[in-house]
């Protein structure tokens, strides 16, 4: 069954561009933000949103994109969803905030029995709410220190990991250098290793998948835990189930299970960032299904509120017990961001939003695997669900990233109505709302190859 369709906007009028962009009213927002704005962060392109309609964005000036972004993997629901805006309205009349840390409320207990219910973890579980992705990152590793009483001072980490810019999570990041260029000393005791990353394995281009996966495996155990430190140090391992920034990379079929396995062997928690793969992202609730393995605490955050500023750790009960007063915040599980959490949860169950996303995914991946072999700068394409990577390169052969190339893709994907961006060095990132229609995702899909085989012509003339 398609999604519904609930707002007055005609999806057949989807893309429209009525000016060129940035029209004058996109660039008088744009002027003032780089004489107000600290800018520590790149824009993609100037896109200045003023509404959203589901999968549907307008921009300043009355430009329609489709939105293969969701803010950022967050607005999994599709834009100003009236279930939400509803929700938001009930609860913002009632109060908006009392600190949930220092009191009690109702909605707090409602929110967490869904989280609850829909982690997969088996047992007692316990949460706790934070504000944002990096929070629950920061929170997630003070919960592994206090749980083993800072005994085991090490923590393990990918390359290509993204967990967040503030100090602790900075420390697990290593995506780019730019994230951590002089923000130096980071937080110690830090190890990294490489991820499974099949298309680009860093044990060797010519290992199959599972091969890949265990180097990686035999890494840690044979040459960190062997060499470097000693296991029975080590707290936790933190992992994205499918690497958001490093380049939507998603492992082979048995990395997960042997790291649960190297995990249970040493007594080592595994700290699952779902913040960006969750809430029905991949066609589950949490991507970490798909390998049919238990993490011991997930971190989330992003589509969880709809937009609304909430985040969560959630862990076996054994596990979450800090002492009293030792961690807390002000903020965390604001009621409004509670209530449009409930209703999110609602909406991706009653809508069937999960097996949308899993329909429309394989839909557009298959698009892509299809002009694999007439493109040359289409090097791989991989994903699960509405979590979709298209790697461009400027060779097969060689693999050479085409950094320059996936900018001039997604500037002029921009300019005829589809908003996408890129992850890791040169792979399209593909995540729009999972209420897309099929028909609107085509429409995307269409222009995006359309941008790249122009792209591809145009480089070896």
């Amino acid at each position: 069954m398609p999604p519904k369709w609930y707002w007055s906007i005609d999806p057949n009028s989807v893309p429209k561009i009525v000016v060129e962009p940035p029209g004058p009213k996109a660039q008088e927002v744009i002027k003032m933000d780089e004489s107000s704005i600290m800018q520590s962060f790149g824009r993609w392109y100037p896109l200045v949103i003023r509404r959203g309609y589901g999968p549907v964005v307008e921009d300043a000036d009355g430009n329609l994109y489709i939105d293969f972004n969701a803010g950022i993997a967050v607005m999994n629901v599709g834009h100003s969803h009236p279930r939400i805006v509803e929700a938001i309205k009930r609860q913002a009349e009632l109060f908006t905030h009392y600190s949930m840390t220092d009191f009690y409320y109702e909605l707090i207990i409602r929110h967490a029995s869904m989280l609850r219910g829909i982690v997969p973890i088996s047992g007692d579980k316990r949460v706790f709410y934070t504000n944002s992705g990096t929070e629950s990152i920061e929170g997630a590793m003070k919960v592994v220190r206090g749980h083993f009483r800072n005994q085991r001072p090490y923590i393990i980490a990918f390359l290509g990991a993204f967990h967040g810019r503030t100090y602790g999570s900075m420390a697990l990041t290593a995506s780019k250098p730019i994230q951590r260029y002089g923000f130096n000393p980071m937080l110690s005791n830090v190890i990294h290793i490489p991820y499974p990353y099949p298309y680009r394995c860093p044990f060797g281009q010519n290992l199959t998948d599972e091969e890949c996966g265990e180097a990686v495996l035999g890494y840690l155990e044979d040459w960190i835990f062997s060499k470097m430190i000693d296991p029975s140090e080590t707290s936790a391992i933190f992992f994205e189930p499918i690497q958001g920034e490093g380049g939507y990379v998603v492992p082979p079929r048995n990395f997960f299970p042997g790291l649960r396995k190297i995990a249970d062997k040493y007594g080592i928690l595994l700290v699952d960032d779902e913040v960006q793969a969750g809430f029905g992202r991949t066609g589950k609730w949490f991507a970490i299904e798909h390998w049919g393995v238990e993490p011991d605490i997930i971190t989330m955050a992003k589509a969880i509120a709809a937009g609304l500023p909430l985040g969560a750790i959630v862990g076996r009960a054994s596990v979450m017990d800090l002492p009293r007063g030792s961690h807390a915040n002000t903020f965390g599980g604001n009621p409004v961001a509670l209530a449009a959490g409930i209703e999110v949860i609602n909406v991706i169950s009653d809508e069937d939003l999960m097996v949308n996303a899993q329909r429309v995914g394989d839909y557009i991946k298959k698009r892509f695997i299809e002009e694999m072999d007439h493109v040359e700068l289409i090097g791989d394409v991989r994903g699960l669900g509405l979590m979709i990577g298209v790697e461009l390169v400027k060779n097969k052969r060689t693999k050479e990233y085409a950094t320059k190339e996936i900018e001039q893709v997604l500037y002029e994907s921009f300019k005829r109505g589809v908003a996408v961006i890129s992850a890791g060095k040169s792979t399209i990132r593909i995540a729009p709302p999972l209420n897309i229609p099929m028909e609107l995702a085509d429409k995307a899909v269409n222009i995006i190859i359309d941008v790249i085989k122009k792209v591809d012509r145009e480089r070896v003339k």
